[in-house]
């Protein structure tokens, strides 16, 4: 399988929006309360996806002309992170399609991100996940993350993670 990241345009917005409700709908159906929100989302995280769109940091995932899913990477995250000394590439909003789960993609995509980021000259590489969702943060902890703190805001506590790739 062969994974692109194709930058997200401004007329692409409603696809993003109606992907994060798909998302939450499947998350719902597995009875974990995480990203509920996005089923009916309030204009800051409206606000939240046309900048990061603006900014040219999502991405749909593909495979051919196949839409996997979609991923924001950024190289701040002053919301979460706040200022940081050691520059990192933080990824948010990794969403794999349902019929794609399972296969190993969002490893073999985060892996993407990190071995970029490492050309680049970054160290880390950072994301968050709901408290919440055990499974989703053991996940990530599997995947060689290091639980550094936690953050709450306005719709969640979240825990962070990071993972140093040089």
């Amino acid at each position: 399988m062969n994974i692109s990241f194709k930058r997200i345009t401004p007329q692409q917005t409603n696809s993003v929006l109606k992907l994060f409700k798909e998302t939450a709908e499947k998350i719902h159906q597995k009875n974990i309360n995480h990203w509920q929100y996005w089923k009916n989302p309030p204009i800051e995280k409206i606000n939240w996806v046309k900048e990061g769109i603006q900014n040219e940091e999502f991405f749909f995932i593909e495979n051919g002309d196949e839409n996997m899913g979609m991923v924001r990477i950024m190289t701040k995250d002053t919301l979460y992170w706040g200022e940081q000394e050691v520059p990192a590439k933080y990824i948010h909003s990794l969403v794999i399609r349902e019929k794609y789960n399972g296969k190993g993609l969002g490893a073999k995509i985060i892996q993407q991100i990190s071995d970029q980021a490492k050309k680049e000259n970054y160290n880390y590489i950072r994301l968050d996940a709901d408290s919440n969702n055990s499974k989703l943060c053991s996940y990530y902890e599997n995947l060689g993350f290091k639980n550094v703190g936690t953050k709450k805001v306005a719709l969640s506590t979240n825990t962070l993670y990071e993972k140093k790739i040089r």
